[in-house]
């Protein structure tokens, strides 16, 4: 497990590019954490890492945007406005092929969604946001070694301070 203090949205940014640099081929991730606590603005730092040129839309309304990544197609989902992990069948992400799963809101598609590599959990601390990043399985472990390794993240505390 990683736990960083973010004080402020460069510091996002900076966990966005080195997410998007250490990650494996393919990665199911889920963002959670209360609204207005960074978890859109995280995807956005990390797809424009990824090279996404263009606005990069929230996906409150449409529940899903796609977009074109090194190796395939990023998924950015927002499932806050759907009732039960039934109404996902309707977003066709079964065929999807996607070589990164953002997901924000995974709990309301529990049991529709694939398992994920990384948990992303946030939280507005003061002027800031903590994260903490957990793996529920061994490439996600192996995932947050290369996020370690990378080092972006060493200059932030470990904690709120």
């Amino acid at each position: 497990m990683i736990e960083r203090f973010l004080p402020d949205a460069d510091a996002t940014d900076v966990l966005g590019r080195a997410l998007a640099a250490t990650r494996p081929a393919t990665a199911v991730v889920h963002l959670s954490g209360d609204l207005g606590a960074g978890k859109s603005t995280l995807a956005r730092a990390w797809l424009r890492a990824l090279g996404v040129e263009g606005p990069i839309r929230s996906p409150t309304y449409t529940l899903v945007e796609r977009y074109p990544v090194p190796g395939g197609e990023a998924l950015h989902l927002d499932l806050y406005r759907i009732g039960g992990a039934g109404e996902l069948e309707f977003l066709g992400l079964d065929e999807a092929g996607a070589v990164l799963w953002l997901v924000e809101w995974p709990e309301r598609g529990a049991g529709a969604l694939p398992a994920p590599d990384l948990l992303v959990e946030l939280a507005v601390a003061g002027e800031g946001r903590t994260v903490r990043l957990r793996a529920p399985g061994a490439e996600g472990a192996a995932w947050l070694a290369r996020l370690v390794d990378h080092g972006d993240l060493q200059g932030f505390p470990e904690s709120n301070p």
